[in-house]
């Protein structure tokens, strides 16, 4: 589209079938609903080169003429003026819906895909103010911009707007700053991507107790109101402020992601943990209020405990049983955390991070391997970009690290029950103050 429209060069982009609906409401919503497009069938990965060639040589799965003539015809015919970049769209949306019953308000937003499937808190100009008055920020504040995919236009919305969301998950007035501080954020608990991603959310600080977060017993589970409702306003906010999360069209997660219903919110472990607490290996001092967001959460490495002998052994399997494009988030019971220090001698989680880049490696030619790691590191690596260069350098059969060693976390959860503990593959995007937006 930017070829196309900033410097006038005739383009078809070429997709599989499934993405249809996703490419052209794409072009769409950036102004270019005649954008050219050629389409070959899914899937392309497994695929031999005969089958790739009869991809070309056959027809269009979407239009059903030739190919090559929907590529020919997109280079060589004209597109009116009017259709490259010109279009306008108003992306407000009305404030107030209009009287009607309860069941039928309820219908109303499960239609326009404004809830997660689940049953919703109505958000009345009552409960919006209840929750608008446990912040000091005006109604009409701007509190961030979100998009599904980078290749989207950027919705802005204001604190209102966000106090709907919080109040539809069923959360307390008294939540609010911290559902503020994820939405300020501008990062999504639903993003666009083919892997199915979810978020994680991890709280640190005062506003953890003042609140009545859990960070002990089942606080990754279904236990306690605050983890399960800032989560899932976390989530609501996310599609119905980022212009929607609807399968096929805005949101590509081919299979789903069970974490997406309450993305992963907790607070940190920070009086039974051995080490500093999060928010402060990330620049903040003990006594700030804090939300930290990941995204990922596609896959999980869990095991019981760290035996005397061969517990390097165990964490390198589980470290070599993730997908190397994705780093490791060690999300531990404190009870683990001390075995860590016992075993290891990791007296704060610098050491244990240290260890975990040294320990974490395979040999490169089965790195580079790795689809992931073909499709994006690659490139890089072929453009000079480091590390990546020079593990493409490395002989085939040489070990090389997995991940880079500033990609590496590790938070403390649970209620020392038993030692239990996993390996989340999440990337870890940034953390953000919960005290600016009380």
């Amino acid at each position: 589209m930017t070829i196309d429209s900033k410097y006038g060069v005739p383009t078809v982009s070429i997709h599989t079938d499934v993405f249809k609906r996703v490419v052209q409401s794409v072009a769409r919503v950036n102004g270019m609903p005649q954008a050219r497009f050629a389409f070959v069938p899914q899937p392309v990965m497994g695929k031999s080169a005969a089958e790739l060639r009869a991809y070309v040589d056959g027809n269009d799965p979407v239009t059903g003429r030739p190919f090559m003539r929907e590529v020919l015809e997109g280079l060589t015919q004209p597109v009116a003026d009017e259709a490259l970049g010109n279009l306008k769209f108003d992306r407000s949306t009305p404030r107030l819906v209009e009287p009607a019953t309860e069941e039928c308000l309820h219908q109303l937003f499960l239609e326009n895909n404004w809830t997660d499937q689940l049953p919703i808190v109505l958000p009345t100009e009552e409960r919006v103010a209840a929750m608008l008055a446990h912040t000091s920020r005006k109604p009409d504040e701007v509190v961030g911009r979100l998009r599904p995919t980078k290749f989207r236009e950027i919705w802005e919305y204001t604190v209102e707007k966000v106090a709907v969301n919080a109040v539809m998950a069923g959360a307390k007035p008294e939540y609010f700053p911290v559902i503020l501080a994820l939405a300020a954020t501008g990062v999504s608990a639903r993003g666009s991507t083919t892997t199915s991603m979810a978020a994680m959310a991890v709280v640190n600080g005062p506003i953890r107790e003042e609140i009545g977060m859990n960070w002990g017993i089942g606080a990754m589970g279904p236990y306690n109101h605050a983890n399960a409702t800032i989560g899932r306003a976390y989530g609501l906010l996310s599609q119905n402020l980022q212009g929607g999360s609807e399968p096929g069209v805005t949101y590509m997660g081919s299979q789903g992601n069970g974490y997406s219903y309450g993305s992963l919110t907790f607070a940190e472990n920070e009086e039974r943990s051995p080490w500093a607490p999060f928010h402060v290996q990330h620049g903040f001092q003990p006594g700030d209020s804090t939300v930290s967001v990941f995204t990922g959460n596609r896959s999980t490495a869990f095991t019981l405990g760290l035996p005397e002998r061969y517990w390097r052994e165990h964490v390198r399997n589980m470290l070599r049983g993730m997908d190397p494009y994705y780093p490791p988030t060690f999300v531990l019971d404190p009870l683990t955390a001390r075995q860590f220090i016992d075993r290891g001698g990791f007296d704060t989680k610098e050491k244990l991070i240290d260890w975990v880049y040294e320990n974490a490696t395979m040999p490169a030619g089965e790195y580079w391997a790795y689809q992931k790691v073909l499709n994006y590191l690659y490139p890089r690596a072929t453009f000079g970009e480091e590390p990546w260069a020079t593990k493409l350098k490395a002989a085939p059969d040489e070990h090389i690290p997995m991940f880079r060693r500033e990609d590496i976390e590790v938070v403390v959860v649970g209620g020392e029950t038993n030692g239990y503990w996993r390996i989340f593959e999440n990337t870890y995007q940034k953390t953000v103050s919960v005290d600016e937006w009380r």
